[in-house]
């Protein structure tokens, strides 16, 4: 690795989330020019917040926050922001200068080029799909050319060539990059070390390797401190109990009774603080609505090919235990299919009115972010039940810290496990799953699966993650693609 000077450097920062939830306690880290890098760390453990601070956005509450001079830094962001909706394309690049550039056009077309992504000018923002909004926001920290470049789960909502045409960027840009994403395929192919952000220590450490190597390297680090600190116990309580045998005894041997008190004082001192692997949620169970007619009726979709919609005939009936998946390339229309049918305000789609719908939207535009997130599991509920709720939420993560908070103020990945926490709480008949693998940790991912595959109700879901839609069995395919 051909790394200059440090272009990053954390001394002795700390940050408390409003002043109670601490994310950096005292943490040093370093990052070099030109390196790839990952950012890790559980779900609500501060990798944002790191991001923010890189930016300047937050300041730590100690410590100093070393930036190379004259070093320019750009974000791509997870999600478009709500003010940017109603803007159109070239409005949206425009943001990433102070002055007016007058080669704009010029430059958004070689930005756009590097996302494969085609887009006219004029067209509004809003108007794209979640993967092309994914894309035009890559394309926006691109167009700026940073010298620090911060990716913020850009795999999201991307297609397989979408990832591939990404990853193949990367590899050949010349600058520094930090990246938070789970996609493990994708951090192999380019990253060179993971900075892994510890939540239950609030520290840093740095690891050379691609991602699924340091993955392997943390749990097996874990077993060593655990390992080590079992003998420390045995060899402590061994002392003690010689202790409490010969200071009765008087002369030589309390002399060495206190001998080996000294012993098990310093051996409770080499005890190695355990670095706690990654939480896992549990197994749960999405309890379903009892309903026996047919849930779900498509005869008409609207296939989005070159910016312009049009009709396509299908024929789906879905009830009980089926399971669609809806497949296709970014923009092709797939998640404004499943906003139309849960809207239930378009020719050739309907639910029955008597279903209760569980949807899971990419952006958590379906949930309120001015709640509290207990609040937003309490509306689900048709029995109010705090003991029920409480128990619900520890499942998925969401401690009585966290329920305090709004859901807007939780981070993406910790919005995600608040939806699935939701479903558990509503017992729904269909599940609309818009991306779900979106911002969750890797690790919660075979649970989710597992949960959706033994759903008794009815599913309809969209998802770039091929892994794990191969853990579900679906009993039918609607590749938007393939219609005319």
């Amino acid at each position: 690795m051909d790394h200059g000077n440090v272009i990053v450097r954390f001394e002795n920062v700390s940050y408390a989330y409003d002043g109670d939830y601490p994310i950096l306690d005292d943490a040093n880290f370093s990052i070099r020019e030109n390196s790839k890098m990952t950012l890790m760390g559980q779900n609500g453990a501060g990798k944002s917040t790191i991001f923010k601070m890189i930016l300047g956005e937050i300041k730590p509450d100690a410590g100093q926050i070393h930036i190379q001079k004259g070093a320019t830094i750009a974000i791509g962001r997870q999600v478009m922001g709500r003010e940017h909706l109603t803007e159109s394309v070239r409005e949206f690049f425009a943001h990433a200068f102070p002055e007016i550039t007058y080669d704009l056009d010029k430059r958004i077309a070689e930005v756009l080029e590097a996302v494969n992504l085609v887009a006219p000018l004029e067209k509004i923002v809003g108007e794209f799909s979640g993967g092309q909004q994914a894309r035009l926001l890559l394309a926006y920290a691109l167009i700026q050319n940073p010298d620090i470049l911060l990716l913020d789960e850009p795999t999201n909502n991307l297609d397989r060539d979408g990832i591939d045409h990404l990853t193949g960027f990367l590899m050949m840009y010349p600058k520094t990059v930090l990246v938070i994403s789970h996609d493990a395929d994708f951090l192999n192919a380019f990253t060179e070390g993971v900075l892994h952000l510890d939540v239950y220590r609030h520290q840093t450490d740095i690891y050379v390797g691609n991602y699924s190597d340091v993955i392997e390297e943390i749990a097996a680090r874990v077993e060593r401190d655990r390992a080590k600190n079992a003998q420390l116990l045995k060899e402590i309580q061994d002392r003690k109990d010689k202790v409490n045998f010969f200071a009765n005894k008087g002369g030589k041997m309390r002399k060495l009774a206190s001998k080996l008190k000294d012993q098990a004082e310093e051996a409770e001192e080499n005890m190695v603080e355990v670095r706690r692997d990654d939480r896992t949620i549990k197994d749960f169970t999405i309890p379903t609505q009892d309903f026996i007619e047919t849930m779900v009726t498509m005869t008409s979709v609207k296939v989005i090919k070159n910016h312009e919609p049009h009709d396509a005939k299908v024929h789906i009936k879905l009830r009980r235990r089926q399971k669609l998946l809806v497949s296709g390339t970014n923009g092709i229309g797939k998640s404004t299919l499943l906003r139309a049918l849960a809207a239930g305000k378009t020719d050739g789609l309907s639910i029955d009115p008597g279903v209760k719908v569980g949807y899971y939207r990419q952006d958590f535009s379906g949930l309120d972010f001015e709640q509290t997130a207990y609040d937003s599991l309490a509306s689900v509920m048709e029995l109010k039940s705090n003991e029920t709720l409480r128990a619900v939420a520890s499942q998925f993560l969401l401690t009585s810290a966290v329920l305090q908070n709004t859901v807007g103020s939780l981070s993406e990945g910790q919005k995600g496990l608040l939806c699935f926490a939701r479903f558990v709480l509503q017992a729904p008949g269909l599940l609309i799953l818009d991306e779900p693998t979106n911002h969750i940790n890797f690790r919660h991912l075979p649970v989710i699966a597992k949960a959706i595959d033994e759903y008794q109700g009815c599913v309809i879901m969209v998802s770039h993650a091929p892994e794990f839609v191969s853990q579900i069995h679906f009993t039918q395919t609607l590749d938007m693609s393939t219609l005319s």
